[in-house]
């Protein structure tokens, strides 16, 4: 068969990625059920949850056997610490607040699988992301678009994906609703129909980030002071990895009103903590851009702007600055803009592109 008709599906033993590998099948392609093995049964704490833990495993493998397709498991532990884990503890070493599963995706999950499966002289990696990609023979851009479910579009965590990925890349998915792919799934007869969704960070399944950070990091426990605007002492802190912006629970202090984290000084070492209207900013810098429908920004945009995974994308104007930067003006003030996170730029239905927010 064609190397163009022939697919690797990224499997997690999850709904998502079972009723792609089926509707691909039945769409006719030669289809190779993938799982990717990113870390030991150390950091797994069990080794049996997360999207890539042995449950997951054992899991693909029976539903592999179901669609009667090959299934294989691919090591890319190395990489996942390099790319992924080193990331995620830099990032809250330095008072930023990461998002890994973007890194994972845009690196492994369809930066070095993509890789692989050329290397088999196959054309084509798909998964389970409810998102949408198409071809724009005008622009001559491969474009993303947002999943028709508007409650589970992943459209966001896919923003820094290049056009030689995405011309490579199959989302079934994207044109469907969840409640539709579990039925589907129920239709099929695969057990997985009903199983969860995945609401962790697949290498902190507990969500304890504080522990992870302290047993790989242990030189990042630097006790500091937790200051009001004005610069008073208010209490202690045990660590700038154990906050994030916009944070209220876990500071320690009695007040009259509810405090916030506002900021986080990585250079002081400090935690800045103010009333919950102080989180508030109209304005942020993004750096590290990458655009999807364009090559660059070259005057005023207007765009909506979407700030964290699960934020309502807001008008805004982008502006060009020095570098590649670009500083994001919204028309109405946005809560807890946070350093680290990912903002992601829309028009309709397409992604423009992103960045990371800078300051």
């Amino acid at each position: 068969m064609v190397g163009e008709k022939r697919v690797l599906v990224a499997m997690s033993g999850g709904v998502d990625s079972s009723v792609t590998a089926a509707l691909l099948l039945e769409e006719g392609y030669e289809v190779i059920g993938i799982t990717l093995r990113l870390m030991g049964a150390e950091e797994k704490g069990s080794g049996r949850q997360g999207c890539c833990g042995l449950e997951a495993m054992e899991e693909v493998r029976r539903v592999a056997g179901e669609l009667g397709i090959p299934y294989y498991i691919l090591d890319f532990e190395e990489e996942f610490e390099q790319e992924v884990m080193e990331y995620f503890c830099r990032e809250y070493a330095c008072g930023r607040t990461p998002n890994p599963c973007i890194p994972c995706n845009q690196k492994l999950k369809f930066g070095k699988l993509l890789e692989k499966a050329r290397g088999w002289g196959i054309d084509l990696i798909a998964s389970g992301h409810y998102a949408r990609v198409s071809y724009d023979e005008e622009r001559g851009r491969y474009l993303l678009k947002r999943g028709v479910d508007g409650t589970k579009d992943q459209s966001y965590v896919l923003f820094n994906l290049t056009q030689e990925q995405l011309r490579h890349l199959l989302l079934p998915l994207g044109g469907l609703e969840k409640k539709k792919v579990r039925e589907r799934a129920k239709e099929l007869g695969l057990r997985v129909h009903n199983r969860p969704d995945s609401q962790d960070i697949c290498f902190i399944p507990n969500g304890d980030y504080g522990s992870f950070l302290h047993r790989r990091m242990p030189e990042i426990i630097k006790p500091g002071p937790i200051l009001d605007q004005k610069g008073k002492v208010l209490g202690r802190h045990k660590g700038i990895h154990l906050f994030t912006v916009g944070q209220r629970r876990g500071l320690g202090i009695a007040a009259g009103k509810p405090l916030y984290v506002i900021s986080i000084d990585r250079d002081e070492g400090t935690i800045i903590v103010a009333g919950e209207e102080a989180l508030y900013r109209s304005e942020l810098i993004a750096a590290g851009m990458n655009w999807i429908t364009r090559e660059g920004l070259t005057g005023p945009l207007p765009v909506k702007a979407k700030i964290r995974y699960r934020h309502t994308p807001a008008e805004a104007t982008l502006i060009p600055l020095k570098e590649g930067e670009v500083k994001v003006k919204f028309s109405s003030p946005q809560k807890a803009i946070t350093p680290g996170q990912a903002v992601v730029f829309y028009q309709g239905e397409e992604v423009l592109g992103g960045g990371w927010i800078k300051d």
